[in-house]
């Protein structure tokens, strides 16, 4: 039997995206040990090789570990970009008349190029072109069939090749293009276990996601586009989790709306019992520092008092050069948060109203008797991670110990707060269901012999999302 099975004394998640700082094998294992739960491939960057290769360390260090570990596959999605310009460099200033054109490269004031019909398509006199996030906008004043003239708002430089953003303005673009789809085949090939789609707008986005990746990977919307908020009932309805891509959603909103727009996501994701993980810039400064800013350790704190399964780290774990340290970092930040006080009061205070079904209401119910017999742990049986799922959204006090037989949904429980996952044979009996909770409740370090432990399943067994038994029993 293993050692003391790397139990995580907090409740909250951690995710980390992988890169030059992190790749080695030798510092992924470092990060894990650390805190991370779930490593981020970002398939912005590096090459499908390169990826290959964390993959199959991070599933060597699974088996040294002997703990499931979740890994996310983050998709580029399409990227808005202007053409090359004359020097490389433009300096726009405020008041003047720019345009944009269809065609061409090395383009001058007057014939900036913009490779993208979809937006000559869309956009209408008075909506604003948002240039290398925001720091540069133009107003649209005559769109034609294949040039656009602007007046510049907000003068700067530009060059080569910046992002472009279109607040308010629904494009007829998929999310998936010829470069996702082929790393997303990859990707499923290799086993990811969570497929990140960018620049999500609407629901149809994904069923699209949905008829390539079936049941193979869960399916996580990226929620950085306000086209995306006006249809979030139904997006993270088609979807199996949620990341709130702060970076690109403040772009596209103003700056103070961020925060709300975090506090509805988490809610709404809590009421749909999906993941949710917040993420950008949480921990930035700690990319060249050992230390975080006062503000930005709020920040991760606010997110867990906010209930969100998840947060994220991107440059400071992939191309920092303090990985381990913001992984720590973000570690006591969550147990500090989840010690104090007021949490569960917060958390609580928060929790949305829930679906009148009989499995809710049992999760419910073995949620709330746990707390009253202050229970060691809660130990679920799961096929599809649905039933730990419904308890956690309970936010409950004891950690919830999630038996299934699938590694797949072992692997993505690592997503879900609270959830402390197991790969284990499925049950038979009740008597067995019974033995084998309290046992693993003992082996992962949850319950000494005599404590009290509250098991929930499906009876009869081997039967998906039919959570209807509670049983309370002493180890």
């Amino acid at each position: 039997m293993a050692e003391p099975r790397m139990r995580r004394h907090r409740h909250a998640k951690i995710v980390a995206t992988v890169g030059p700082a992190s790749s080695a094998p030798d510092r992924l294992h470092a990060l894990f040990l650390a805190g991370v739960d779930t490593f981020r491939l970002n398939f912005s960057h590096g090459v499908q090789q390169d990826h290959a290769k964390v993959h199959a360390s991070i599933r060597a260090l699974e088996r040294e570990v002997g703990r499931p570990i979740g890994i996310l596959q983050d998709l580029q999605g399409p990227k808005i970009r202007i053409g090359t310009l004359q020097g490389g460099r433009l300096d726009l200033v405020a008041g003047e008349t720019i345009r944009f054109v269809l065609d061409g490269s090395e383009g001058d004031k007057q014939a900036i190029p913009l490779h993208h019909p979809e937006i000559f398509a869309a956009v209408v006199p008075g909506q604003e072109l948002l240039i290398d996030d925001g720091r540069v906008r133009v107003r649209v004043v005559g769109p034609e069939r294949d040039a656009i003239t602007a007046e510049v708002v907000t003068g700067g430089p530009i060059s080569n090749r910046k992002g472009v953003n279109l607040p308010g303005t629904l494009l007829d673009l998929s999310p998936l293009t010829e470069k996702d789809r082929a790393d997303l085949a990859f990707g499923l090939e290799l086993g990811v276990d969570w497929v990140a789609l960018s620049f999500v707008q609407k629901p149809s986005d994904l069923i699209e996601a949905r008829g390539i990746i079936g049941d193979r990977a869960g399916i996580m919307s990226k929620i950085e586009k306000p086209q995306a908020l006006e249809r979030i009932d139904d997006i993270i309805r088609l979807s199996d989790a949620v990341m709130v891509a702060r970076g690109d959603l403040g772009v596209e909103i103003p700056h103070e709306d961020v925060p709300g727009r975090q506090k509805e996501l988490i809610r709404a994701c809590r009421l749909a019992v999906k993941p949710v993980i917040v993420a950008t810039q949480m921990l930035d400064s700690m990319v060249n520092a050992p230390a975080p800013t006062r503000a930005e350790a709020s920040d991760v704190a606010t997110a867990i008092y906010d209930g969100a399964d998840a947060v994220m780290l991107s440059a400071e774990s992939a191309t920092g050069q303090y990985p381990v340290e913001a992984v720590s970092m973000m570690d006591r930040i969550i147990r500090s948060v989840e010690g104090h006080k007021l949490y569960h009061s917060i958390v609580a205070a928060s929790e949305p109203g829930e679906e009148e079904t009989p499995p809710h209401a049992v999760a419910t119910a073995t949620a709330d008797l746990a707390e009253a017999v202050r229970a060691s742990a809660i130990v679920t049986y799961t096929t599809s991670g649905t039933t730990a799922a419904r308890v956690a959204r309970k936010r409950p006090a004891a950690s919830i110990l999630a038996l299934t037989p699938s590694l797949a949904t072992s692997r993505r429980l690592c997503l879900l707060w609270g959830a402390h996952s197991v790969h284990t044979d499925d049950v038979d009996s009740y008597e067995e269901m019974t033995a084998k909770a309290g046992q693993h409740a003992q082996d992962e370090g949850f319950a000494k012999p005599n404590d009290i432990i509250v098991v929930t399943a499906g009876i009869p067994f081997h039967t998906m999302g039919n959570t209807n038994n509670i049983r309370l029993m002493q180890v």
